[in-house]
């Protein structure tokens, strides 16, 4: 909110416009899905988010409003899903992560990630019970695949699925898990004797606990929990079939993280937004700051690294609609994208002074959220192994 009680406007400057016309490289109906996701978070995020975040509120009358606008699962096909383009889905990640990162999260978390598990690796059967109800958002998933020991290491997972009879038992835990205690069906990934494999685990099964992480100072907004699986019993067609080892939750991780390249550089926007704004507003030694040579350098290096952001978004997202997108390129994007989001905020807070602190600015709450965003689908050094392996073909993980 604004001092005067208004919602910050999420309409990017028209001085950025002039500087970099994105909507020039974009395919028309692309343009319709940014302006509709951009409507979206203006209208129906923009106006509650700062006290949500100050409340630790999640707002779940928006999800079947989202479903409703075509945005969860938008890039997959069939069972209510919109089968949009890979650049249409980025373009409403990066709207959405304009107003707060939460938003995005929920969209990839439900979209790349549960819905993506179900429709690459799940039977019909599967993917008509639930993928029309979570396409329409009167359904939410999650996607538990991080424990308390280290997120970023899957291959030392200890959760255990075993055989009893025709059934599955599940036993561990999970944390960071997204949505978990709203969600009605959670893919869970377990070691198995065969490997690890993913199960789909109806919350309300007995042994299913799912506990809110209280104290975040980021993406309060939204919701990670603690998953306990106490025995969890499933029947034998719970388990997707599709997916053996951890080639199954990395192929949904990658189509998240594609999101977060585009999002990231939603949030960087909003607070490029706030600092150009505030510059012409706010005067020091009897001139708008705007006007001085330091300011001026930091917004041109703020807009160059939004720039080059947004143009290394379009062409992966390019390359994914024609199908060679590496898990290289996405490491590439995610690590850029997220490093440079942050050092945009951050340089936007210092040209925000004192104000730039409380929640009349929104750059705080992106520079809080980015940190999320930061460790979560892979950390920075997580990345750069990748790239690294990439360039030297060999493994430092």
């Amino acid at each position: 909110m604004t001092a005067s009680g208004r919602p910050t406007p999420l309409v990017a400057s028209p001085l950025i416009d002039s500087v970099f016309d994105l909507d020039d490289l974009l395919a028309p109906e692309e343009v319709v899905w940014s302006r509709k996701a951009r409507a979206f978070a203006t209208n129906r995020i923009l106006p509650t988010i700062e006290q949500d975040f100050e409340d630790r509120f999640f707002r779940a009358e928006l999800v079947p409003e989202l479903g409703a606008a075509g945005f969860l699962g938008m890039h997959l096909e069939g069972y209510g899903c919109a089968g949009a383009s890979a650049v249409s889905y980025g373009l409403v990640c990066l709207e959405l992560e304009a107003a707060d990162s939460g938003w995005r999260t929920l969209v990839s978390v439900q979209g790349s990630l549960a819905m993506s598990a179900i429709h690459k690796y799940g039977t019909e059967d599967q993917k008509q019970r639930w993928l029309p109800g979570m396409a329409a958002g009167s359904l939410i998933g999650c996607f538990a695949l991080t424990e308390p020991t280290g997120g970023s290491d899957p291959a030392a997972m200890r959760t255990t699925a075993r055989r009893d009879g025709d059934d599955w038992v599940l036993t561990g835990t999970k944390r960071w898990i997204g949505l978990a205690s709203v969600a009605d069906v959670a893919v869970v990934w377990a070691q198995t004797d065969a490997g690890v494999r993913g199960f789909l685990v109806p919350t309300g099964t007995a042994g299913f606990t799912a506990t809110p992480i209280a104290g975040k100072l980021s993406m309060r907004a939204s919701i990670q929990c603690d998953v306990t699986l106490d025995g969890v019993r499933l029947p034998a067609d719970a388990v997707l079939p599709g997916a053996t080892g951890l080639s199954g939750p990395f192929g949904c991780l990658n189509e998240a993280r594609f999101g977060i390249v585009w999002g990231a550089m939603g949030a960087a926007r909003s607070c490029l937004d706030a600092a150009i704004a505030r510059s012409r507003s706010r005067e020091v030694f009897g001139h708008p700051i705007g006007a001085m040579q330091l300011t001026q350098a930091k917004l041109a290096d703020m807009l160059v690294e939004y720039e080059k952001g947004v143009l290394l978004a379009l062409y992966l997202g390019r390359l994914k609609e024609r199908g060679t997108l590496s898990p290289a390129q996405i490491s590439v994007g995610k690590l850029n994208s997220v490093r440079e989001a942050i050092r945009i905020a951050g340089l936007a807070r210092s040209i925000l002074g004192g104000d730039g602190v409380t929640n009349e600015f929104p750059v705080m709450r992106h520079l809080a959220n980015l940190e999320s965003v930061r460790t979560y689908e892979g950390t920075d050094e997580i990345h750069q192994l990748v790239i690294g392996r990439a360039l030297t073909g060999m493994s430092a993980f």
